[in-house]
């Protein structure tokens, strides 16, 4: 046996006396050589990347102050003209495209080949433990995405390499219809805030249809994504001009990338006196910690979007907390057991500072349907 397949356990027993508190992906991560990055957002466009032989890219780990056991974020660059190694491995991954262009070849167990050409906000999912190796479809620029995977809670579970990246083990129901390597796929209606599109892959997320949801705030829309049948959750929301959401509180683990606009978000715990904020545009990622209430804020000219990532999806929920918060629904009353606040519930200092904002930009504000704007109105009462 080589060094390389041995159990993750026995190597840190080689290397350290503790026999507690060990914690196998962080070991993992320590032995990459790539860097770590770790703050509570994240612009993949700026992270810092050096050569990883495991997947033959340049890569770092993106570790957000919100994350959970469930989901990492590895940034990836493909080199121009480059490749990354040819891959396969029992951990699911979502990918967003962040800039660059290029292809990822997919071979299924019976030997055919999908092959589906990808750019900037493009996103896909491999099915589990398929062969595929994405290729860099330029020979100028570098091409840039990121990865969302389960692996921290792979390898804390399995403590084994050779089993994570050259396990024999097929998943046929994960590959889906002919289609879904093409961009196609299959529209699940269901109801607001649960309708979903089934596919492996988005070509560009920025001018998918997304469906109304009104409960959520300001005449917003949203769809879920049931990406090659996994249990990454994904759902893209978007804000109108002059519009923000309403505030939400949640478990910790849900990615959240900015995909079309610019804007802000806003985070506090319950009582706290001041807020914690994060500006984004697209390639910036941030994550809520756990209950934590947050906001997003549309301040440009156009619609503002993003694309939210998170263990367990409606089908699969995975853990209990997950299928009970989807189960009462994200969008229902902190008054009445939920975990949203309505406009009039809250803060006043939120709705002001907006307006602050998008008056730099030059944008006029329409929530005046939703909200009452008259005491944030100069001579308002």
């Amino acid at each position: 046996m080589s060094r390389n397949s041995l159990p993750l356990f026995q190597k840190s027993k080689m290397t350290s006396n503790s026999e507690t508190l060990h914690d196998p992906y962080l070991e993992w991560v320590a032995r990459q050589g790539v860097p770590v990055v770790e703050d509570f957002g994240i612009d993949i466009r700026k992270v810092p990347v050096k050569p990883w032989d495991r997947y033959g890219m340049h890569g770092a780990f993106c570790h957000l102050k919100g994350r959970d056991d469930f989901l990492s974020i590895f940034a990836f660059e493909l080199p121009p003209g480059g490749k990354s190694a040819p891959l396969q491995h029992i951990c699911e991954e979502v990918i967003y495209v962040i800039s660059g262009h290029g292809s990822t070849v997919v071979t299924t167990e019976d030997g055919r080949k999908h092959s589906f050409e990808w750019g900037p906000k493009s996103l896909f999912s491999i099915p589990l433990n398929v062969k595929h190796q994405h290729f860099n479809g330029s020979g100028l620029e570098p091409a840039r995405f990121a990865s969302a995977n389960n692996m921290i809670f792979v390898l804390n579970r399995f403590r084994n390499e050779e089993f994570i990246f050259n396990c024999p083990a097929s998943f046929p129901e994960r590959i889906g219809g002919e289609n879904y390597f093409s961009g196609e796929g299959e529209f699940i209606g269901i109801r607001p805030g649960r309708h979903q599109w089934e596919t492996n892959f988005v070509s560009d997320l920025s001018s998918f249809e997304l469906k109304s949801w009104a409960a959520r705030g300001a005449g917003g829309s949203m769809l879920r994504f049931m990406l090659a049948d996994n249990t990454i959750g994904a759902h893209s929301s978007e804000m109108p001009v002059g519009t923000y959401k309403k505030g939400h509180r949640h478990f910790d683990g849900v990615c959240v990338f900015a995909v079309t606009g610019e804007g802000y978000s806003l985070l506090w715990h319950e009582n706290d006196p001041d807020f914690v904020r994060v500006n984004w545009e697209h390639g910036v990622v941030y994550c809520p910690p756990d209950s934590m209430f947050h906001q997003h804020f549309n301040v440009a000219n156009h619609p503002s979007r993003y694309l939210a990532l998170q263990i367990g999806t409606v089908r699969y929920p995975l853990l209990k907390m997950k299928r009970e918060i989807w189960d009462v629904g994200v969008d229902k009353d902190v008054k009445q057991g939920g975990a949203q606040v309505e406009y009039p519930d809250q803060d006043p200092r939120i709705h002001q500072l907006w307006l602050n904002e998008i008056a730099k930009h030059g944008v006029t504000s329409k929530m005046g349907t939703f909200i009452d704007e008259i005491p944030f109105t100069k001579g308002g009462a």
